[in-house]
């Protein structure tokens, strides 16, 4: 059996999968505390972090009668630019782990690019300049928590993104490590050579010694350390959460792509084992460096997959605040009945930028908009509206992806939670014209963090092996009237123009 850590922006789950990968045997999963100190700002507890993803290993096991000892290894996911500060000796966090949707370095982006850095960080990294980064949140916490820069300096403070902090506490913190794909989020490393960069690294004031060493996504990372189960188990898969879905959804050939809807919405495309450059202000990424030559053709034994990508901020997280903001709601699922009651929007449309506009806009002071209220507005025309600006952020980053791809979109693959809401699929499947393909495994996070690891310990001996198990669950294709569809693809950019605003 192979056991997926998937740990997210707002719960800790834990899936365990027969050896084939595609059967789930048992699955735990518990929310934890999100924190809000000031606007814009979002923190998690590590600490709390760590005992609810130990808790959630335990309780899946104790669900599926298995013991750690079945285990074949463990692949490890996260949210990936959530950025996490602790000392070597004790292994405590020395502050709140700042979360990728945190915005107070918003104004430390806007200086960098003031000053021209927008260009190096580019062309080294694939990113944009912006505060869902990891290495301004790591500037802030070694500015701003006491001592924080002397005692890196003295290499008693360890950094990593979640998939680092996990991996110290899984292995009693015998192992500082992280894979290509979270290193790539960070802002910090090259994304030709796999490795720090010394410029960016001066540029930010990072002092080396306290990041952790870059890894293979699927190889022998680690083991547990004593005790911590009821036996050492392999730590053989890692991968940021995007990229473990991306190879979850068997994305194995270039110009393949998927949509995760989550807390947000991300889109891939595997673009080959060399970087991608984009002109509409995508993000170059590294999907995932495999260890070993199992493979036949050269690039495959080079084993690198890049992918483009365009992050958007605020997808279910819309939904939950329908839920929790205005009380529109009482249970996420309620969302698709209320929508469906209506036949359209009514001319209501909903920016949901409570955190700026991710890609393909990059703004971080646009602000949540609902535009085209009447008196004949009502709780289901602003329910559709929410569904629709999911669908419609998902498509404009699809139209900067085939230009930066020159290739038209054929099929987008999706998994995630929303991606079990029929309608929003339907909707999807419209504004892009194409068809929206469904698996029946929606937890492609989990699968594919499964997979790298079992890879990773040889259960699979290639991708095509992995690839064979792949069948959808349903197919949505495209039913809107074309004219309909472009009306509504105005309307939503004249809103998002207001947004900006």
């Amino acid at each position: 059996m192979l056991l997926a850590i998937d740990q997210g922006t707002t719960s800790c789950r834990a899936i365990l999968f027969a050896d084939g990968g595609s059967a789930v045997r048992a699955v735990a999963q518990r929310e934890f505390t999100q924190h809000f100190p000031q606007p814009g700002w979002v923190e998690h507890d590590p600490a709390e972090i760590w005992a609810t993803q130990l808790g959630v290993v335990t309780e899946c096991l104790t669900r599926a009668g298995a013991k750690a000892a079945d285990l074949h290894a463990i692949g490890i996911t996260n949210q990936r630019e959530t950025a996490v500060l602790w000392e070597r000796a004790t292994g405590r966090p020395v502050c709140n782990a700042i979360v990728w949707q945190d915005r107070r370095t918003a104004d430390r982006c806007d200086h960098l690019r003031r000053e021209g850095h927008a260009d190096l960080i580019r062309e080294r990294t694939g990113l944009e300049i912006d505060a869902y980064f990891s290495a301004t949140k790591l500037a802030w916490m070694l500015e701003s928590v006491p001592r924080a820069r002397e005692r890196a300096l003295k290499g008693e403070l360890a950094f990593g993104t979640v998939d680092a902090w996990l991996i110290w506490k899984l292995t009693g913190g015998r192992v500082h490590a992280t894979d290509a794909s979270n290193a790539s989020r960070t802002m910090l490393c090259n994304i030709r050579t796999l490795e720090w960069d010394n410029d960016l690294l001066d540029l930010f004031d990072i002092p080396r010694e306290i990041l952790p060493k870059i890894g293979p996504s699927a190889g022998p990372i680690a083991t547990t350390a004593p005790g911590l189960l009821d036996a050492q188990v392999p730590i053989a898969g890692v991968a940021g959460d995007q990229q473990a879905a991306l190879f979850g959804q068997r994305c194995f050939a270039p110009g393949t792509a998927k949509n995760t809807y989550g807390t947000g919405c991300f889109m891939l495309m595997q673009t080959g084992a060399e970087p991608v450059g984009s002109n509409n202000r995508l993000l170059s990424t590294v999907g995932w460096r495999l260890s070993g030559s199992a493979e036949a053709s050269p690039e495959k034994r080079a084993g690198r997959a890049y992918a483009l990508e365009g992050a958007v901020f605020i997808a279910g997280a819309v939904v939950q605040w329908l839920r929790d903001g205005l009380g529109l709601i009482r249970h996420t699922a309620d969302i698709e009945p209320l929508a469906a009651t209506v036949p359209d929007n009514g001319g209501v449309a909903f920016v949901p930028a409570f955190t700026g506009l991710g890609a393909p806009h990059w703004d971080q002071h646009a602000r949540g908009t609902i535009t085209g209220l009447t008196r004949g507005a009502t709780a289901a025309h602003i329910a559709r509206a929410a569904l629709e600006a999911i669908a419609l952020q998902v498509a404009d980053v699809a139209d900067a992806m085939a230009a930066d791809a020159g290739r038209a979109m054929t099929e987008l693959r999706v998994d995630g939670g929303a991606a079990s809401n029929d309608l929003l699929m339907q909707i999807q499947a419209d504004v892009l014209g194409v068809p929206v393909v469904r698996p029946g495994n929606l937890e492609s996070t989990a699968l594919g963090a499964a997979l790298l690891a079992g890879l990773g310990v040889g259960l699979f001996r290639s991708l095509d092996e992995i690839a064979r198990a792949d069948e959808p669950e349903r197919i949505f294709e495209p039913a809107m009237d074309p004219t309909r569809s472009r009306a509504l693809r105005d309307q939503w950019n004249d809103a998002i123009t207001r947004a900006r605003s």
